[in-house]
C-alpha cells in the first residue's frame, strides 16, 4: 500500500451485494470491481484480494475502449490499471508484477492493452517480471482496437 495517507489507498474488498428489484443494488450494468485500490502504484501485491487470483492488468484506456469491460473482462479478477506512456515512476511496476507472481501466487494475469505502441510496454513488464519470478503462470495478452474490437487475443507461454 502506498505510504501518502491518503484514505483512498486504504485496501478494501467489496461483497457483492443480491441484486433485487425492490431497493437493493439494481442497475443494468452492476459494477464487477471487486477491491480498493486498482492503480498499481497503489495496490499491494499481498493484499488478501490478490491471494490465488486471476488478475487482469488493464491499460487505463481499455475500460473507456470496451463497451463490456465489466462483463467480459473484470467479472471475476482482481483488477491492476496502469499506463505504460504516462505514469512515473514505472520501475516500481516490474516489482509489484514479480511480486504478485511470486508473493500473492496468482493463477493467471490477463495483460489487457490498446493497440498504439506505447502500451506495449504494459505486456513487456508483465512478461520480464514472470520471467524473473521463475513461476509458470499463464499470461493473456488482449490488444484492443481504438474502436472497441478485439485486434489480438492469445496465451503466452510462461
Amino acid at each position: 500500500m502506498s505510504g501518502c495517507g491518503c484514505p483512498g489507498s486504504k485496501t478494501m474488498t467489496f461483497e457483492k451485494a443480491e441484486q433485487t428489484e425492490t431497493g437493493g443494488a439494481k442497475t443494468s450494468s452492476p459494477s464487477q470491481l471487486r477491491q480498493w485500490p486498482v492503480q498499481l502504484h497503489l495496490v499491494s501485491p499481498v493484499a488478501p484480494y490478490f491471494q490465488g487470483a486471476d488478475v487482469l492488468l488493464a491499460a487505463d484506456c481499455t475500460a473507456f475502449a470496451l463497451g463490456d469491460f465489466h462483463s467480459e473482462w473484470l467479472a471475476g479478477k482482481s483488477l491492476a490499471i496502469a499506463c505504460p506512456k504516462l505514469d512515473a515512476n514505472q520501475d516500481v511496476y516490474e516489482g509489484k508484477l514479480k511480486s504478485l507472481f511470486e508473493d500473492a501466487r496468482i493463477n493467471t494475469l490477463t495483460v489487457l492493452i490498446m493497440q498504439v505502441p506505447c502500451c506495449r510496454g504494459l505486456l513487456g513488464m508483465a512478461a520480464r517480471a514472470l520471467k524473473e519470478s521463475g513461476r509458470k503462470v499463464p499470461v493473456r495478452a488482449v490488444v484492443v482496437g481504438l474502436q472497441g474490437d478485439i485486434i489480438q487475443d492469445e496465451w503466452l507461454e510462461g
